[in-house]
């Protein structure tokens, strides 16, 4: 199973729900990987935001340096699922992408027991931890629905 996570700019959500994903995804035994992008080309070859670097450190989860990347239409032959962390960036997931006919897009949120809900762009908010939290319930509720497949 493969995963892309998408944000505005791919250097916060998105990066935080990759490697949250692959991280509790191979602590579980999960054959299932993940990989984010963004729907603006804003931050493009950019690294991962500093506070998202120290929210990830905090809470003891590997990452890597890697460079934001703008999604295009052919990730939707590569993913089994494409998530979206707030609304806006599914209505931009869907304009890049012009149809979701296995309906691949969905928001994290989906995988929770609040579905429907945005996950807050803490490049805006500089809440962190309260975006690690709500990523982490996405993650891990998605997690759960591939474990299930």
């Amino acid at each position: 199973m493969k995963i892309l996570f998408v944000c505005h700019g791919n250097i916060c959500r998105s990066p935080i729900a990759e490697s949250l994903f692959n991280y509790l995804a191979a602590k579980n035994n999960i054959p299932a990987e993940a990989e984010s992008a963004a729907t603006s080309r804003e931050e493009t070859g950019n690294d991962i935001y500093p506070g998202a670097k120290n929210i990830l450190r905090a809470h003891g989860i590997p990452f890597e340096k890697r460079a934001a990347r703008q999604m295009d239409k052919s990730d939707y032959n590569k993913f089994d699922y494409i998530i979206g962390m707030e609304k806006f960036n599914v209505r931009n997931i869907l304009r890049i992408l012009g149809s979701d006919p296995e309906s691949k897009v969905r928001l994290l949120s989906d995988f929770t027991d609040s579905p429907g809900r945005d996950i807050a762009d803490p490049w805006y908010t500089d809440d962190f931890e309260t975006a690690y939290r709500d990523i982490l319930k996405g993650v891990t509720g998605l997690l759960e629905s591939v474990e299930n497949a």
